[in-house]
């Protein structure tokens, strides 16, 4: 019980400078090959997003936390240059397949070049292991599920697309959170606090069951997971496929009635 709750959501760039030197930990770069040959954080091992979910059934994942050295007791940090939103979705993976301690550096890669910070371009050595599987279905939302759950006065539902493209179109009872709202400047999430006060304003606290969604794969709608386990929410779920399955479903959809379209924030 203690564990879980001591899990982080993000990683500061110092410890995780401490931890590399350590060796006590795996970092996972989500970028383009291309740009992970060029330059990675030191030890990083490459997962291009593209890569994992060209199959992200739990046989495959297995397969690629494995060739990765992740044991089950391995610490895990990713980062992308996207905003966090690509590594959130490879973390979010990782986690559905039962390993509990992965987080997001709390910063970009760019961001980690122009503080002055260590990197190189060799590709690390590792020994495969072997990772369990302990698949944590509570973490997931399916169309189905999502279908049936939706109006239960429990549950909000959340879409971390663009606000005009929620105004356009979403999933009905859906409340706008746009994914550039979670950011600072030089961080991919708000600081924690200031992170309550944004999903306070919204409606979002207490013990609901919380599902998000975004666009396509899950990537924004992933940010956001983490943005809600970083202040302690404990109900959260990803809609991993998203609005694109839901509207390739033919699944019922609304659009925002008087919608003032100048309004394009969630603030």
């Amino acid at each position: 019980m203690s564990q879980e709750k001591t899990i982080r959501t993000t990683t500061d760039v110092d410890s995780l400078r401490s931890e590399i030197r350590d060796k006590s930990v795996r970092v996972i770069d989500v970028r383009r090959e291309d740009d992970y040959k060029q330059s990675h954080i030191p030890t990083a091992v490459n997962l291009p997003l593209a890569n994992l979910l060209s199959d992200d059934s739990p046989e495959r994942v297995l397969k690629l936390v494995n060739s990765m050295g992740i044991s089950d007791d391995t610490s895990v940090v990713v980062y992308d240059d996207t905003f966090g939103a690509l590594a959130s979705r490879v973390a979010w993976t990782l986690e559905y397949l039962g390993h509990s301690d992965v987080s997001l550096l709390e910063t970009t890669f760019s961001k980690w070049k122009s503080l002055g910070l260590e990197n190189d371009n060799k590709t690390p050595e590792v020994q495969t292991t072997n990772h369990s599987i302990h698949l944590k279905p509570e973490i997931l939302a399916t169309s189905n599920y999502l279908e049936t759950s939706k109006d239960k006065p429990s549950v909000i539902l959340i879409d971390n697309r663009e606000r005009l493209n929620f105004l356009e179109q979403h999933i009905p009872g859906a409340i706008s959170l746009p994914y550039r709202t979670l950011a600072t400047s030089d961080k991919i999430l708000r600081p924690k606090e200031d992170m309550k006060r944004l999903l306070d304003n919204r409606g979002i606290t207490g013990n609901a069951e919380i599902i998000t969604y975004c666009g396509s794969v899950g990537t924004l709608s992933g940010l956001a997971y983490y943005a809600l386990k970083s202040v302690g929410l404990p109900n959260v779920k990803l809609y991993v496929r998203s609005f694109k399955e839901w509207k390739n479903l033919q699944k019922p959809t609304e659009k925002q009635q008087d919608a003032n379209y100048w309004d394009l924030s969630a603030e």
